[in-house]
């Protein structure tokens, strides 16, 4: 099983307007691309002086489905959340392998 984990640093006065446009309209569209199992959202414990910080974490079951996500559908998703949250939100990105 491959884990896509994006976390996201975002600044504290969007975080409920965040994570309210994440659990009804983000997550939901990246699992009906069908290149995932399921999603988590999850808030980072102790984040920054200046903002705060969640994991997304999205269940892929190889990593040839993943590759294909990054092509074909992570480019459009990736410019909708840039394009509402620019300037407000700084992301990065890992691929992990459940063992």
């Amino acid at each position: 099983m491959i884990i896509y984990n994006v976390t996201v640093s975002i600044d504290a006065d969007i975080e409920e307007q965040w994570v309210q446009w994440m659990k009804e309209v983000h997550i939901p569209d990246v699992i009906a691309t069908g290149y995932f199992e399921r999603a988590r959202l999850c808030r980072v414990i102790g984040g920054t002086e200046n903002g705060v910080t969640y994991a997304t974490q999205y269940e892929c079951e190889s990593l040839a489905k993943m590759q294909q996500y990054e092509t074909k559908a992570a480019p459009a998703l990736r410019a909708e959340h840039q394009k509402r949250y620019e300037g407000k939100v700084a992301a990065f990105r890992t691929l992990l392998e459940t063992v």
